[in-house]
């Protein structure tokens, strides 16, 4: 369980979770790049991994550099108990896996993240779960029967239409439900699930907790510690532990998570702004809507829009010079895809018009560049 014992974000995300020893007077935490460790441990004051409370024995059970992590992004989230994967995948098979038996069923919003609506729709059938999907302003007006279903999957902005579930309303009206809530496109800047009545937050840490395009990791967070450790159980036998190194990056990212969101905050609102103003734009997707500013303190970096379809989509992207075409998000440096040819490509064309997702759209990840730059980049591609 994490200590919360700063009540600033910026202060958690500095100070919290560091291993410091003050017989070498480290400021950061080292790397503790071992397979193994002296086990059993004889030292009256061994430190011991979090996942057991015992001394540490093997780097795939738990690691001192992947622990000072999960215990600094347990802070900075508000949940009592944190947990490291190789990657978001990982983190989100591990929880519906860890959670979830044959014959449990599931709702889920339609409007997912494309490796994630693969899973859902040709994996978790074998396992014999049971996923059924409901569209965002469905889920809104709580147009369902919660006791039908174990679990209830969410993304809290959705890829990449950016639209915003009712997290605190859905879990209020859902009670005996798990309410699961994947928070990438948030960050734990911008939104706490937890604190809205989740029951499991998960990150691709890849994204803007690592913030600089250099690591691939999951985390996953909650107040339950009986769904900590079956998720421990997972990750152990699974073998989605992520790397010291990794983790290490992961850690000094998070320090600068707030002061990197509010740019992304700022940008993200004033590049929206001006694209809803090009008549080259056919529709703008952000989450500064009415539901955004119920459950969002800040709508971060993310805007999707459609080309007109007279124009010539991949021309306007190859005009650019300063976002990549890339398909990630969340760093520092702008990128900018196609989600039907990246993100979403592994669904058929009909899946995809369903989620709303056009040849056309555009998902651009908003760096922390300065926003007259990137608009005047922009201004220029969609006038060339």
């Amino acid at each position: 369980m994490v200590s919360h014992r700063y009540k600033g974000f910026n202060t958690k995300a500095v100070q919290s979770g560091e291993l410091r020893d003050p017989r070498f007077g480290n400021v950061t935490t080292p790397i503790f790049e071992t397979s193994t460790f002296v086990y059993p441990n004889p030292e009256k004051e061994a430190y011991t991994d979090h996942t057991r409370d015992q001394p540490y024995i093997y780097t795939r059970w738990g690691n001192p550099t992947v622990q000072a992590f999960e215990e600094k992004y347990a802070a900075v989230e508000g949940a009592e108990y944190a947990l490291s994967f190789s990657s978001g995948m990982g983190a989100i098979t591990s929880a519906i896996t860890g959670l979830l038996h044959p014959g449990s069923r599931m709702l889920s919003l339609s409007d997912l993240y494309g490796q994630t609506f693969y899973f859902f729709n040709k994996v978790l059938g074998d396992l014999g779960i049971k996923v059924d999907y409901i569209d965002t302003e469905r889920i809104n007006s709580l147009d369902f029967d919660p006791s039908k279903y174990d679990a209830i999957y969410m993304e809290s902005i959705t890829n990449p239409t950016l639209k915003v579930p009712d997290i605190r309303s859905v879990s209020d009206y859902a009670k005996k439900s798990l309410v699961i809530v994947d928070a990438t496109f948030a960050s734990p800047y911008n939104q706490h699930p937890l604190d809205l009545g989740a029951d499991v937050v998960i990150h691709s840490a890849t994204k803007y907790i690592g913030g600089h395009s250099d690591i691939v990791m999951g985390v996953v967070g909650t107040n339950s510690k009986e769904i900590f450790n079956s998720l421990v159980i997972r990750r152990k036998t699974y073998g989605s532990n992520p790397d010291p190194i990794q983790a290490y990056l992961a850690l000094r990212g998070l320090k600068t998570l707030g002061l990197r969101m509010e740019k992304h905050n700022r940008n993200g609102m004033e590049i929206a702004t001006f694209l809803r103003k090009n008549d080259s734009i056919s529709r703008v997707y952000y989450p500064d809507t009415e539901m955004g500013k119920k459950v969002l303190s800040g709508f971060g970096g993310m805007v999707s829009f459609e080309i007109r379809r007279d124009r010539d989509v991949h021309s306007f992207l190859r005009k650019l010079s300063i976002p990549m075409v890339a398909a990630s998000l969340g760093g520092v440096e702008s990128l900018i895809t196609l989600p039907a040819e990246t993100s979403h490509s592994s669904l058929s064309r009909e899946e995809r018009e369903r989620m709303g997702i056009s040849d056309n759209l555009v998902r651009f990840s908003i760096g922390i560049e300065d926003a007259e730059d990137l608009i005047a980049d922009i201004q220029n591609a969609l006038g060339a």
